[in-house]
């Protein structure tokens, strides 16, 4: 029986009927298999004297969905531990994913109130047998959503069904769809509920809560980041784009929701800070030798490029305070007899000195004819040995 989360097959059962995981009861000790996995950085931490462990854990479901629950006795859970939890109706299974101080925080930052009735509770660790049904409901979830598509083809619906998540006692089923408007999928609910057999719960999702259920890599060669940690979307304007001075080209800057990659957002903060020092790029500097405009800005390295505007084809880099001097010369009425200063040193990239090793570089290097043979050396008759040999051997 494999663990919680992937199919490695390194798992037994003890005993007492408690699923026996790869590090700690069915989860992967790589951790490389579980979406939106906590490091857990109080873990070290003692709790002062009299305080009592916090008695809600974070339990995670397919797909990084999360929720809390409450102990209600006096069991011990750890990270890893597959646990069957309350419903509505019935039991779900889900592996733990946070204890102790760290939820408490999580609620904290997430508005949950640790005293509210609405918090469900934890039933027990979860049994063997409830593994394996917990196993035989993920196998239908593929057939199910397939089968889900089909027939809201066959209704007209205009909708878009991307995931579908049995719950552990295989008695409810949700299926996650996008939308561009709002669905009247009454219809739905009862072909579904009579081909399944099971309750049917319809959420609809948007178009980054897509991705990061479905997960892929991005054009980083990484891990979709709405799959890995990313939970709190922000939104994703050009704007962003604009204040980086990237080039507003949608097949760049969109993700594979479709939408704005959220990673331009990172650094908008760095650029924001840096830009509040630089003067307005609609700016006209005024000198005798003409008027110069705006080309672009290197906004890390203090500098910005103008043109004259009879010789646009020509750029002067020159620093803001340069800028601002100009511009105040020119509010009093003065002009300068050029707006060049002196000139900027500019970092030159130093090329290795290996460049071209005995023509490593060169795409026809094995081409090239090999060389004659070396002409053999003839050999010289043996004529005895020399007289100064001769006479020192006497």
């Amino acid at each position: 029986m494999g663990c919680g989360s992937c199919s490695s097959g390194g798992c037994g059962s003890d005993s007492d009927g408690l699923p026996k995981g790869c590090k700690n009861n069915g989860a992967c000790k790589s951790g490389g298999c579980n979406k939106l996995n906590v490091f857990d950085w109080l873990a070290n931490m003692e709790l002062p004297k009299g305080q009592a462990v916090f008695d809600i854990i974070e339990v995670r479901f397919k797909n990084g969905r999360k929720e809390f629950y409450k102990i209600t006795d006096d069991s011990e859970f750890f990270v890893g531990d597959i646990i069957a939890v309350e419903a509505s109706p019935g039991h779900d299974i889900g592996v733990v994913s946070s204890t102790g101080e760290l939820v408490r925080l999580q609620m904290k930052k997430k508005g949950s109130n640790p005293t509210s009735p609405e918090i469900k509770k934890v039933y027990r660790k979860a049994r063997t047998t409830d593994v394996q049904k917990w196993h035989e409901a993920q196998e239908l979830e593929k057939e199910t959503m397939y089968k889900a598509r089909t027939f809201a083809v066959s209704l007209n619906l205009n909708m878009k069904i991307s995931d579908v998540e049995y719950q552990g006692d295989k008695t409810k089923a949700i299926f996650y769809y996008t939308a561009d408007g709002r669905v009247d999928f009454r219809e739905l609910i009862k072909v579904l509920a009579e081909q399944f057999k099971v309750r049917i719960e319809m959420r609809q999702i948007g178009a980054r809560q897509e991705a990061g259920r479905l997960g892929g890599i991005g054009s980083c060669g990484r891990e979709l980041c709405c799959s890995t940690w990313l939970s709190d979307f922000r939104s994703v304007s050009t704007n962003a784009a604009r204040y980086q001075q990237l080039a507003l080209n949608p097949l760049k800057l969109a993700g594979q929701c479709g939408k704005l990659k959220c990673c331009l957002n990172y650094e908008l903060d760095s650029y924001l800070d840096a830009i509040k020092e630089f003067p307005d790029s609609n700016v006209v500097l005024e000198s005798k030798k003409g008027r110069a405009v705006h080309q672009k800005t290197d906004i890390f390295k203090g500098i910005m490029w103008f043109s004259y505007t009879d010789h646009m084809s020509e750029f002067i880099p020159l620093r803001i305070n340069r800028v601002k001097e100009i511009v105040a010369l020119n509010q009093s009425g003065q002009k300068p007899e050029d707006i060049s200063e002196k000139q900027i040193e500019t970092v030159k990239e130093k090329k290795p000195d290996y460049e071209n090793v005995v023509g490593q570089d060169s795409l026809t290097r094995f081409d090239a004819a090999k060389s004659k043979k070396k002409k053999k050396k003839k050999k010289k008759a043996f004529q005895g040995p020399r007289p100064e040999l001769a006479n020192a051997t006497k």
